[in-house]
Formats: C-alpha cells, structure tokens, sequence
C-alpha cells in the first residue's frame, strides 16, 4: 500500500500534533504517526504523572489552533502566580532580612488573569489528537516502527515495518529525544547529563484548589509545586523533587505514609497538608540540541531538536515554538506556489529557531549552576539578586512576559548574564 502527502510527521506527542494540526488546517496534507494513540480521557482518573506548564504564549497557539477549549473541557488549571526562592541554610542568610530571598511573579500587574496552566501531558495529547481526526486533510496512523526513509529531488520516502510506503515533500522528526527520524536523517547531537534527577509525584491535598506554583531551591536541587485539579472533595498537585540518584531510588523505595512524610519534612512549609500520593516515578535530566534541524527533506522539532533542563517548565513551549514557526514558513512557501522542503526553507527554520533555544538552554543552566552552588559568595549574590528583582518591578515583568512567551527577546539584563556566562562546548 502507498500513500502521498504534503508532509509526514512522526509522533503525535504534543509538538507532532499541534504542528500537524496547524498544516492541516492551512490545506496542507498530513500523515500523522505514531505507535498507538493516546489514553482516552476518564475524569475519574488519578492525576497524570507527566504535566507541563502551558505557557500564556502556548495557550495563544493551542486557541489558534482550535484545541485550546478541548482541552480546558478536560482539565487545565490557571496559576496567576510564580513564586521562587533560596531555601539554602548558609551562615551568610543570617546577613539578610527573612524573606528577602524570594520573589514572586503575579498576573495581574501585567493585565493578566493567569501566568499559564498546568495541564497534564496525556490531555493535550488527547484534545490535539481528536482534533487532528475532525480534520479531512490528516490522516492519523498507528505504526511500531520506521524502517527507513530515503530522499531523492523529488520527495522523501518512508517505509513502515508493516509494508506500507508513504511519500511526501517533507518528513518531520517530532518523536522525542531518542528520535528515530533523526537516527535516520543522519544527524548527530551533543549531550550532557545532569548529576542529578527528578522525582515526580502526584499528590492529594487538603484544602481548595491553589492558584500559585512554586519552586525552592536547595544545593541538591529544587522542589517545585504544581497545582492540578479539584475534583470537589479533594485537591490534587504535582511534586517535583531534584536531588541525587541514589536518595531519589530510596525515596521511590517508601511506602506511601513514609513517603508522604519524608516529602513534608523537605519540602517548605508552603505546602499544603499532603493525605494520598497516587504515583511517583524519576528520570534523569540532560542537555541535548541536534547539529542540525534538517537534512535533505527531514526537519526535527521540540525534543528530536533538543532538551533542556526542566527547572522552569519551558521545554513543551519551545517546542510549541518551533512548530508554530514550521508551520509557518511551509504554509508560507505553499500560498505562494513554491516546494516546502527547499534547503533555504529549512536553513531559514533553523535560523529564527536555534538561537532561540540556546538562550533558553543557556538560562536554565544559569539558573542550574547559580543555585546549586555552595560557595558563600554565589550564595550571598543569588540572595541579592532575588531581593533586587523585587525592587525592581520593569526588570521583573520582563522576566514574567519571556517565561509566559509573550516576549521573545530576554530582558536585557538576563541576556548580559548569559552573553557572558561560559559556554559549554555544544553551544558555541
């Protein structure tokens, strides 16, 4: 059997989704691949362990696409603030005044009824899948495996495991970090694993539904809140914990009551009274950015492209980003009657994307190794730096419109810090 389309996207996680929907709402054709479709909602259901914080920008693209009240028909829950601080005990703390290391970002002064949502991974996934299947231009397959995928001047060819060919102008890598696409197109990354993981756990709470998410910094890593639903009797959230491999295994190791217990006396006081953990599970964290994001008729986007370390959350929305600009430049080519695989097509993807996402990977490592720094002037500095930021309103709703993706561009102060922070060797 073989089939012809516009565009071939492989995995239809929240990026390949979103990106396919977007093509095949402009009248472009697409085959949309994956190994199986995602879970069917149940309300009923214990909170997701895979969450992700949708950004005001994301949310912008997801209503453009036509998905964003799907998904809020499911389950979205706002966050109008961001609170952040160091929650490192130092003999230095006792040189400041209480509180003066944290700052908070709220919505409201930026006009703003919320920052974001914190929406579990498996419901975007759903809402962008049906969605695509309401769509006469998408064509969604279920599939184990690529078993190559050849290029010629005309058309890239991708054969499946079970005998199918299909053809079309252009194959899109949006299969993950391990990405097979990219295995095949031939290009290479660079890598570097962090010393430490993340535990992840959903967690129930007593009290409503809370409006805020968090994130303390220790030296052996953050611990962040993220508020998930109310399903009227009890309110739920997402925990992450950053420390050392081998305490996160023990920890994994707990019975639920001991768990609970050992997270209460870790966590900050901020949180709230903790009565059932429904899931937990680690993983370890790594940076990694693709040598290139195209060759011959294959584009890679979100994590085929890169990883970055998840301490703000912001790798789903760079990878909206990324699709969103795709889309753009192919729809763009196709109005105007021109091939949608060029190599100035793809090389001009690269050029408005990879800087963009160096930034980001840049920031967080800057954050990453600011934090987890236990030398007393870097402890004393972030202090300051936190305190000033409060002092400092305009510098810090720059901050809050570049984490929301309503800006671009970082702040100009943040983007000094990381012009002149050393470069790892795959970023240079």
């Amino acid at each position: 059997m073989t089939q012809t389309f516009d565009v071939i996207i492989v995995g239809a996680g929240m990026v390949g989704a979103a990106l396919a929907n977007g093509l095949g709402r402009a009248g472009l054709t697409v085959a949309l691949l994956d190994r199986q479709e995602p879970a069917a909602f149940d309300p009923a259901r214990e909170p997701d362990l895979r969450v992700s914080a949708i950004s005001a920008g994301s949310e912008a693209y997801l209503e453009r696409l036509g998905v964003w009240s799907r998904i809020r028909s499911m389950r979205a829950v706002p966050y109008r603030r961001l609170s952040v601080w160091d929650a490192a005990s130092h003999p230095l703390s006792r040189l400041l005044p209480s509180g003066i290391a944290r700052t908070t970002f709220e919505a409201a002064p930026l006009g703003r009824d919320h920052l974001g949502h914190i929406v579990e991974n498996r419901i975007t996934q759903r809402a962008l899948w049906d969605q695509a299947g309401e769509c006469a231009r998408i064509e969604r397959m279920t599939t184990d495996n690529i078993v190559s995928a050849v290029s010629d001047d005309a058309q890239v060819t991708v054969t499946l495991d079970d005998g199918r060919t299909l053809h079309a102008e252009l194959l899109v890598g949006a299969d993950g970090a391990q990405s097979r696409v990219r295995q095949l197109a031939g290009i290479g990354t660079t890598r570097d694993q962090y010393a430490q993981q993340a535990l992840v756990a959903s967690v129930r709470y007593t009290g409503p539904q809370q409006d805020i998410t968090w994130q303390a910094f220790h030296p052996s890593g953050p611990r962040a809140f993220l508020p998930l639903h109310s399903d009227g009797e009890h309110s739920w959230a997402s925990l992450v914990w950053y420390d050392d491999p081998a305490r996160l295994a023990a920890l994994k190791q707990l019975p639920d009551r001991d768990f609970l217990a050992a997270v209460t006396g870790a966590f900050p006081a901020d949180l709230p009274p903790l009565t059932a953990v429904a899931g937990r599970a680690s993983f370890p964290l790594a940076r990694q950015h693709a040598k290139r994001y195209s060759a011959d008729r294959i584009a890679l986007v979100g994590d085929a492209a890169h990883t970055i370390n998840p301490l703000a959350g912001q790798g789903v929305n760079l990878g909206f980003q990324d699709a969103e600009v795709l889309q753009h430049e192919l729809v763009e080519a196709r109005r105007a009657g021109l091939p949608i695989a060029t190599p100035a097509l793809l090389a001009r993807y690269e050029r408005r994307r990879r800087p963009a996402n160096r930034r980001m990977m840049l920031a967080m490592d800057l954050f990453y190794h600011a934090f987890s720094n236990r030398l007393p002037p870097v402890h004393l500095a972030r202090n300051l730096g936190l305190a000033l930021a409060n002092h400092l309103p305009f510098a810090k709703h720059q901050v809050a419109r570049y984490a929301m993706g309503i800006d671009d561009t970082l702040p100009p102060f943040l983007q000094q810090l990381v012009d002149q922070a050393p470069r790892p060797a795959f970023l240079k």
